[in-house]
């Protein structure tokens, strides 16, 4: 596909973004243990393997700001609580993580010292460095972004290879909803500019723009497919590139 590399390849460091609604599992609400140590234990893999790993989590299985704003209440607080609602997935995740002897260090954009340190990105990539696997909560610390601005802004910033973008039960871009469309056909590969073009829905369009801006490529895959974290960040086919 013209100006989009279809070369995938075994990552050094990577942003992964796991969706908050993939953690509710089957209970519709809430956080679910077993589905959060399966995506744990698929983590601690590709971590052992030496890739360099950070984390951004969605907070939509406990709180989704838009909904209610919708409904009535002021958007910035609505965001505010939706914040909030990352910082506890990050903690059970982290609690998860460090169940099967990984280290990991939570650092969260609204500062919460009791629980986390304060993102701070120097010392992230650090972390990293040590082998540390890093998970980022509270968003950008601001309204009126989401948590896929958010994942889109870390792995910017802190050099990662590739965002991955890990779905609930989506295995990647399609040219139709495939829910209400069965002759719906997922890409394999697409560039950002055709997605932006497309309004297709691989994150919110602000967040695709600023991967677009600095060549970082997407993955869109179904996080809670077994073996898919592993096989997406070790260079396998799977889901659909946007690069």
């Amino acid at each position: 596909m013209s100006g989009c590399n279809a070369h995938r390849r075994i990552y050094h460091r990577v942003l992964l973004k796991v969706s908050g609604e993939a953690l509710m599992g089957s209970a519709g609400y809430g956080i679910d243990p077993e589905v959060v140590h399966n995506v744990a234990a698929e983590i601690a893999r590709v971590a052992a393997r030496g890739l360099q790993i950070a984390i951004v989590v969605g907070g939509g299985n406990i709180w989704r700001g838009l909904a209610a704003s919708a409904r009535g209440m002021d958007r910035a607080t609505a965001d505010y609580m939706g914040m909030l609602a990352t910082i506890i997935n990050a903690l059970a995740l982290q609690d998860a993580l460090e169940h099967l002897g990984m280290q990991t260090r939570v650092q969260t954009a609204i500062e919460m010292h009791q629980v986390a340190e304060p993102y701070i990105r120097r010392r992230a990539i650090r972390h990293m460095e040590k082998g540390r696997i890093v998970i980022l909560a509270g968003g950008t610390g601001n309204p009126y972004f989401t948590t896929d601005t958010a994942a889109a802004l870390r792995a910017v910033e802190l050099g990662a290879d590739v965002l991955l973008m890990g779905k609930n039960n989506v295995d990647g871009v399609y040219d139709d909803d495939p829910r209400l469309n069965p002759q719906a056909q997922r890409y394999r590969v697409i560039t950002h500019q055709e997605a932006l073009e497309r309004n297709l829905r691989v994150m919110d369009q602000s967040a695709l723009a600023l991967c677009r801006e600095n060549d970082l490529p997407v993955i869109v895959f179904d996080l809670l497919k077994p073996g898919n974290i592993e096989k997406v960040a070790l260079g396998q086919e799977v889901g659909t590139l946007v690069c």
